[in-house]
């Protein structure tokens, strides 16, 4: 294969852990602007979301669900001086899930058993990606070792992907049958819970939508690794360059 399709395809895994390691992450409270938040400190809360306007007056409570933690803030927002408003908030955070707040011993086993493999498999992605990008960086040393470094790529990168569908298939349907009480009214976006009606934004979980490219781009990438490497072998110039390899006929 050709060094420009090895620095591609270095870059594309290079941007999918980027995106994975943020799934992973610790949560941190909702302050930071998003975007900023997820692209610099690799630090993603929202895979599931629930906004309830319920208990107090003037009271909401937003629960953000990740794979590592369960964060609750809580606003109390009262008339102040003037024309303004005086708010009040309180975050907490705790780890997800837990034996006895979450009835991982009891009613929601099994539950708890496919959240926490759901971030194994993220665990195990991250890990299958990076052994791609070491084995890039070595195979493009030489020219033989680029003729066959293609195949750990792929091979590399596809069970990266793979990791990563099953750990978004394990949280789609944890949150579609609420698996958990508490998801009954959680979604992977923003939803809001106003006098007992749901209501959903347009703003989609950031977390549920990167673990989703990354599959997505995984297996885009094991795939064109792979038909470029077979194409390479065969002697195509477009795959292997003008150093491509011809077999020796007798």
């Amino acid at each position: 294969m050709r060094k420009t399709s090895y620095v591609v395809t270095f870059a594309a895994v290079l941007i999918v852990l980027v995106v994975v390691s943020t799934l992973r992450s610790p949560l941190v409270p909702p302050v930071i602007h998003p975007l900023f938040k997820n692209i610099l400190s690799a630090r993603l809360p929202d895979w599931l979301i629930t906004t309830y306007e319920l208990d107090l007056p003037n009271t909401t409570t937003t629960i953000r669900y990740g794979l590592m933690q369960r964060c609750e803030r809580s606003v109390v927002s009262i008339p102040g001086p003037g024309n303004g408003r005086l708010e009040y908030s309180d975050f907490q955070c705790r780890p997800f899930p837990l034996k006895v707040q979450d009835g991982c011993e009891k009613e929601n086993h099994l539950a708890c058993v496919k959240w926490v493999s759901a971030r194994y498999f993220t665990e195990l992605g991250i890990g299958f990606a990076s052994m791609a990008l070491a084995a890039l960086l070595i195979g493009v040393s030489t020219h033989s070792r680029r003729r066959r470094v293609w195949r750990a790529v792929a091979g590399l990168v596809l069970l990266h992907a793979i990791f990563q569908l099953g750990a978004f298939i394990l949280v789609t349907e944890l949150y579609s049958k609420n698996a958990f009480d508490a998801f009954e009214h959680a979604k992977p976006g923003k939803a809001f819970l106003y006098k007992r009606r749901v209501r959903y934004s347009p703003l989609t979980g950031l977390g549920y939508v990167f673990n989703a490219v990354s599959w997505v781009v995984g297996f885009l990438v094991g795939s064109a690794v792979l038909v470029t490497g077979i194409a390479a072998d065969r002697g195509y110039k477009w795959a292997a360059g003008n150093r491509a390899y011809q077999p020796i006929r007798g």
